[in-house]
């Protein structure tokens, strides 16, 4: 069968992967046309558009790239009704992907859409369009079962395929040794650096993290070593823009699961990183901000008790979060100084992780979605 995926982000990229590889384990003879990342296009495939070319954070940031915004969707239209796949299988990404849906919907392609739009924080509006353009919806989070029920939607729910994508990465595995000799860091206790995968976040974390390197100056310290968890997609122009010459701050490509693993303690901006952290076991913060009109409207439209997902999937604050005027260098530091120094406060927190790996359940979700997609093809 042929199968049209559209992911806008880095995470949409990650999930587009392990569900395309779910479905080559079912389909052999599947073919791939996408919009995604490295990721996906190392599955296999024809990679249509890459998404760092139309990532776009904020409210006000998407205004300033309408123009161009409508344009991706034209030619997204386009490619759709050439190809003519068997399935449209959108990513997350809700203000493009519900407009193709419609589009999709409209000239008889079958809709599926994968990583349900965050409807309890945003609004419950878009379940109207859900409703009439999505034939299947297909989540990864516990707490949406009851939710999209109570909306009228039976979801299908298989698990969270991140613990398939830590379990089967190399970190699990690698000693500390062989990641310290592999990435020539020093033998030091890590504090991980992680500022996001737009450069929004990065312009907004990372002029932080260097002055939060100036307060670490102080004794305690000095053992310790600042490693950034650089975003592939991210030119490394981009974070030297933000970091001054004479920083210590390792950058690091490619090894964000492994710096996470091996550090003592992590700032993170929030995401999935932050759940992946949670469920690789490693103490964190979660710092966030945007542009000052962006987090105002951001208050008026986002209605949720917290904003890190692993908080909200056991509706608790298991790790702090430094959100906008609170992200600052001095609240990071006075964090840090609980996760690494305070016993009670990690085994706290860890003791949260365990009961969240419990929550989301078992590994294979990637090959359960892809097996169930299949089926329902198949017998309709």
């Amino acid at each position: 069968m042929k199968y049209y995926l559209i992911a806008g982000e880095a995470s949409g990229d990650l999930h587009g992967s392990n569900l395309m590889k779910g479905i080559k384990n079912v389909d052999p003879q599947c073919e791939f046309r996408f919009w995604g990342g490295d990721l996906m296009a190392s599955v296999g495939g024809t990679l249509v558009k890459h998404y760092k070319e139309s990532a776009v954070m904020g409210l006000v940031e998407v205004f300033a790239k309408l123009d161009k915004i409508r344009r991706n969707f034209e030619y997204c239209k386009e490619d759709l009704l050439t190809y003519r796949p068997d399935v449209v299988i959108l990513i997350d990404y809700p203000g493009f992907n519900l407009k193709i849906a419609k589009f999709a919907k409209s000239h008889g392609i079958r809709v599926f859409y994968y990583i349900a739009p965050k409807l309890w924080a945003r609004g419950e509006g878009r379940i109207v369009k859900i409703k009439k353009y999505v034939d299947e919806l297909f989540i990864i989070f516990p707490f949406e079962i009851e939710y999209f029920h109570r909306l009228g939607v039976d979801a299908h729910y298989f698990g969270n395929p991140l613990i398939d994508s830590i379990s089967q990465d190399k970190c699990s595995t690698e000693s500390r040794d062989e990641f310290l000799r592999r990435t020539s860091l020093q033998d030091k206790p890590v504090i991980a650096l992680l500022a996001g995968s737009r450069e929004a976040e990065i312009k907004y974390l990372l002029p932080r993290f260097v002055i939060l390197e100036s307060l670490m100056k102080e004794s305690k310290w000095t053992d310790y070593q600042l490693v950034l968890a650089a975003a592939k997609s991210i030119d490394r122009s981009i974070y030297r823009k933000y970091l001054p010459e004479d920083s210590k701050i390792k950058i690091l490509y490619g090894e964000t699961y492994s710096i996470v693993k091996q550090a003592d303690a992590a700032i993170i901006s929030s995401g999935t990183a932050s759940l992946e952290a949670a469920l690789i076991g490693t103490p964190q913060v979660v710092c966030y901000g945007f542009n000052e009109i962006t987090y105002l409207l951001a208050r008026l439209l986002v209605h949720v008790n917290y904003i890190s997902l692993a908080n909200l999937i056991l509706d608790k604050l298991i790790f702090k979060e430094l959100i906008q005027h609170d992200a600052t260098p001095d609240k990071m530091l006075k964090e840090l100084d609980k996760l690494v120094f305070d016993n009670k406060y990690r085994e706290n927190m860890e003791e949260d992780y365990v009961r969240l790996k419990e929550v989301l359940g078992g590994g294979g979700a990637s090959d359960k979605i892809a097996s169930a997609m299949i089926n329902i093809l198949k017998s309709k």
